[in-house]
């Protein structure tokens, strides 16, 4: 298997495969890597390993040399003048009267092109705008349309559990998100009290969801007819964390919680009828376009 190198160009980002090219950096060290851009800065999140073949994207590219202080003052000249384009591009989107929140600004290593991102609620024709900043700019000028949760990351913020985003603290790409996960979970079917910051369903929906679908597999449906320690009853809910049903007793019309060791399926659950009866909620994320995969650079 080939040797590689995983590199990120952001703090918080996926890592794109590279040769190491005779070179072993420790992990966090700044390194000068080949892309389609041309040189850029990255850091290593990955050392040299070997991975299969199939998890590399051909040709790949190679690192240069490893990163020294001029290189590093370099990017913070490379920040500073980002921070400048964002403010012109700003006035010319005042100027121009474009709906769209401008979010970051990133220059190449080489300050050949600056890219800046953007969000808005649809399409915008911002060819005009590139004009404009460029003939101030005075380099290639690309402008790219992100999502919602991409915004979030860029903008952060606190999360109603009191912490940083996820977004912005570790995640490193965005999974698709659906209101059957919080079903699952038995979490109360309200949108509202599931969407973050960025207004979609929240990326932490997704984390117990494969622990609680692999514990339902063990309980009976809502809804069962069971034979319990106390009668014949039917499943009115279930507590996946303490692998408990609550039985609501025929004979007593008590709501009893048992082992899910004590009962017995008798019956299946009735299914009503239902337009949408074990269909996925079609209530998915709109990812938009990733900071991360709007341009493929390795």
């Amino acid at each position: 298997m080939p040797e590689v190198i995983g590199v990120s160009f952001n703090d918080v980002a996926k890592s794109y495969w590279f040769d190491p090219a005779g070179y072993d950096p420790p992990y966090n060290s700044k390194v000068l890597v080949e892309t389609v851009r041309g040189e850029e800065l990255g850091t290593v999140r990955i050392p040299k390993r070997e991975v299969p073949e199939d998890e590399i994207q051909y040709p790949l590219k190679r690192i240069l040399r490893m990163a020294d202080n001029v290189d590093l003052a370099h990017v913070r000249e490379n920040a500073a003048m980002a921070e400048q384009a964002l403010k012109i591009c700003w006035q010319s989107v005042h100027h121009l009267e474009l709906p769209m929140r401008l979010l970051k600004a990133e220059y190449c290593f080489d300050a050949s092109q600056v890219t800046i991102f953007f969000s808005a609620e649809g399409r915008v024709d911002f060819r005009e705008l590139v004009k404009e900043v460029a003939s101030q700019l005075h380099c290639k000028v690309q402008l790219h349309q992100v999502g919602a949760r991409d915004q979030a990351k860029v903008v952060g913020g606190v999360g109603p559990c009191g912490k940083g985003l996820c977004c912005a603290t570790f995640l490193t790409d965005f999974a698709a998100i659906s209101m059957k996960m919080a079903k699952d979970q038995s979490l109360f079917l309200n949108p509202v009290k599931f969407s973050g910051l960025c207004g979609k369903l929240m990326c932490c929906l997704r984390y117990e969801h494969d622990l609680y679908v692999d514990a339902k597999n063990n309980l009976p449906d809502v809804g069962a007819e069971v034979s319990t320690p106390r009668g014949v009853g039917t499943v009115e809910s279930l507590n996946v964390i303490k692998n408990e049903v609550s039985v609501l007793i025929r004979d007593t019309k008590v709501c009893l919680a048992f082992p899910v060791a004590d009962i017995r399926v008798l019956a299946p659950a009735r299914c009503e009828a239902c337009p949408r009866c074990g269909k996925e909620d079609p209530m998915m994320e709109d990812e938009g376009v990733s900071l991360d995969d709007s341009e493929d650079i390795a």
